[in-house]
């Protein structure tokens, strides 16, 4: 065995590890970006997005299905998976449209309607991971979980969370002021 030289850069791991890595997280990192995209959206403006998180359910439904896939061996443990997650997720979506319906909006505001569909969509990510099996999935799915009360914070601090990046913005724009002056006296 040769010596390790200390000055050798260290090997690389090989290229098509990662980007086979990469492909493989892509769903999922998608899954996180439209339910991040979609409360982003209900934050600034205070609207319900009833056909958003339908698609956003048609698309994880679509991930669980592709996460589950390389478990299933036989055509029976595949038909089963698909089955499985289309009946799960159907369930899933029509309880997401009651939630949107005119007797159930007159007593729920914008705020508590986009939070109560948001858990729906953790807890359906969460269990679809859990029967795919795919341990991503269900990782989604606690991440959306706990979003919830993270966005429900947000909603309630809004104001000091805009203060607090007021200053910190003020701080650095004296900072900045300071240094091109200090540099331009000498």
């Amino acid at each position: 065995m040769a010596p390790v030289n200390e000055l050798d850069p260290l090997p690389s791991p090989s290229g098509s590890y990662w980007k086979a890595f990469l492909i493989g997280e892509i769903p999922h990192l998608v899954i996180l970006a439209l339910t991040i995209g979609g409360v982003a959206y209900i934050s600034l403006m205070r609207r319900p997005l009833e056909y958003y998180w339908d698609v956003v359910a048609v698309v994880i439904a679509s991930v669980s299905i592709y996460s589950g896939w390389p478990q299933a061996k036989s055509d029976k443990q595949r038909w089963r998976l698909v089955w499985t997650q289309a009946l799960h997720w159907a369930a899933f979506l029509i309880t997401m449209r009651l939630v949107f319906l005119p007797s159930v909006q007159a007593i729920a505001d914008v705020d508590s309607t986009n939070l109560v569909v948001l858990l729906l969509l953790a807890l359906g990510t969460f269990v679809a991971g859990v029967h795919a099996p795919s341990w991503r999935m269900a990782l989604n799915g606690v991440v959306m979980g706990a979003s919830v009360p993270a966005v429900a914070w947000l909603d309630r601090s809004a104001l000091v969370l805009a203060l607090v990046a007021m200053v910190l913005g003020a701080m650095v724009l004296a900072l900045a002021w300071y240094h091109f002056r200090e540099r331009d006296t000498y």
